[in-house]
């Protein structure tokens, strides 16, 4: 890891987002909340808390930070995509790009898990099933 002991303690924010393509009749179901194994975004949003406070272990060369806020929020879109967004908030030396980076993902490969049962074609796979568009929307420094 770098030489952080230098740095200023500031607030940090990162907030960061990606997608997930599905069939229509699974966002149906996400919707209605009739999916078998649970409410897929509450499932999702809790995924995505708890992956934000273990980026240290997952990506080694990460600082371990003190993590002061975490939202997942989800917007079901008409193209039949959720897109997911991760604000991360911390008052550190380092940066939460990563962290909120790792909240979306997690949240999104859980909607996957929760719903492929629907998303499977004759053969096993997921030919409509995309994730997509993983990105950090805003870094912030307060000082």
């Amino acid at each position: 890891m770098i030489d952080i002991s230098q740095k200023k303690i500031i607030e940090r924010i990162a907030k960061a987002s990606g997608k997930i393509f599905l069939k229509k009749k699974t966002i149906e179901k996400i919707q209605n909340k009739t999916v078998e194994k649970g409410d897929v975004l509450t499932i999702a949003r809790i995924a995505g808390i708890n992956a934000v406070k273990k980026v240290p272990e997952l990506i080694p060369l990460c600082h371990p930070i003190p993590i002061t806020k975490v939202s997942v929020d989800f917007n079901i879109n008409e193209n039949n995509s959720i897109k997911v967004t991760c604000l991360v908030k911390s008052i550190a030396k380092t940066g939460v790009e990563m962290e909120a980076l790792t909240g979306v993902s997690v949240a999104l490969l859980n909607i996957w898990d929760v719903v492929k049962m629907y998303e499977k074609d004759e053969n096993g796979q997921y030919p409509s099933t995309i994730i997509q568009d993983i990105k950090v929307e805003e870094k912030l420094k307060k000082i």
